[in-house]
């Protein structure tokens, strides 16, 4: 399929730098009948008691590091942990790092080089483990992404982690739980509709446009992710009693249909997940999404048109450009059903 089927005009005031205050003032585009505009604090009456809502609990790390190779800056951005000490990272700019350099953040903290593939090298730091992550959270920033046009600064130490963030080892936030309050989840629970997690550790790549012109010619970063037992065993549950399961986010949906069975149930899972979804795709489990506003040319775009459709999507995003609302990371979100062709 045609990559720039998936393009559309955004204009730059339309990108959100910083997150809606309280984060459950959001707005909400309603597509579940008709469009509507409504607010976050509005989703637990859009819902059924006996539905399950499915978050991620990953949790964000501080992976930008800006460094020196010799007398040369560099800012490197880790995406993937490869062992104890040893994480993939995105460098810029890369042409200044070989094999075998030493990159220095801090007097007393560093990592060799230990390949270089284009704009990507791998890493081995100093330390590993938990003195690796209380070393980055001292030395690094948190990983905001580059439409931002901004670099962090202490707020978004607490604006770029969802308020269930558990499990340590995402560089970029599962951006629709970031709308999410104590007071939304308490409001969530006393409409008896279940909630449950799930783990998926997004990576940096999940939100760079495609390159190519054709989607079969993409490749996509996979990512590591936990489903246990107990949550599959409370999703097969819900829907067969006839509950919807709501994914709260693009990396719950790309999670819950990588476990997917052809019945419709879902299996524990434990591994990597790289599953690409484009229209034509046929969903197994999740019946609604909630949603930020993506990209154009984007993994996440096609997925939400290939849940809700194309031309719905296309006529959605250019209401919510007329409305006035908020794109990416911190902006809107939308809600979705599926579509009757997906």
């Amino acid at each position: 399929m045609r990559v720039d089927v998936f393009d559309f005009d955004l204009p730059r005031e339309a990108i959100a730098t910083r997150p809606a205050r309280p984060r459950d003032s959001a707005r909400l585009l309603d597509l579940t009948a008709g469009l509507a505009h409504r607010s976050i604090a509005d989703l637990p009456a859009l819902l059924r008691p006996g539905d399950m809502m499915v978050f991620n609990d990953t949790r964000v790390i501080p992976a930008r590091l800006a460094g020196m190779r010799g007398e040369a800056r560099v800012e490197l951005t880790l995406h993937r942990r490869l062992g104890d000490d040893r994480w993939l990272a995105f460098a810029k700019p890369a042409r200044r790092l070989r094999p075998g350099d030493t990159v220095r953040f801090a007097e007393e903290f560093s990592a060799a080089v230990e390949a270089r593939d284009g704009p990507e090298v791998s890493l081995v730091f100093d330390r590993g483990g938990a003195a690796l992550a209380e070393t980055l959270q001292r030395h690094g920033a948190m990983p905001l992404p580059p439409y931002l046009r901004r670099p962090a600064d202490v707020r978004d130490r607490d604006d770029y982690q969802t308020v269930f963030a558990r499990c340590e080892g995402a560089v970029a936030a599962p951006t629709a739980g970031l709308h999410f309050t104590e007071r939304l989840l308490q409001a969530i629970d006393a409409r008896g509709i279940a909630r449950r997690f799930v783990t998926l550790h997004v990576g940096a790549g999940t939100f760079l446009p495609v390159s190519v012109e054709d989607t079969a010619d993409h490749l996509l970063h996979s990512e590591a992710c936990v489903l246990t037992p107990d949550t599959a065993a409370a999703i097969n549950r819900c829907r067969a009693a006839g509950g919807r399961i709501v994914a709260v986010g693009t990396t719950v949906v790309r999670l819950l249909e990588s476990a997917a069975q052809p019945n419709g149930t879902v299996e524990a899972f434990t591994g990597e997940v790289d599953l690409f979804i484009e229209p034509g795709y046929r969903f197994k489990v999740v019946d609604l999404m909630l949603t930020n506003f993506h990209l154009p040319r984007s993994t996440l775009f096609m997925l939400v048109c290939a849940f809700a459709g194309t031309e719905r999507m296309t006529a959605a995003y250019a209401e919510a450009l007329a409305a006035g609302y908020r794109f990416y990371s911190y902006g809107d979100a939308c809600l979705l059903t599926r579509g009757e062709t997906a």
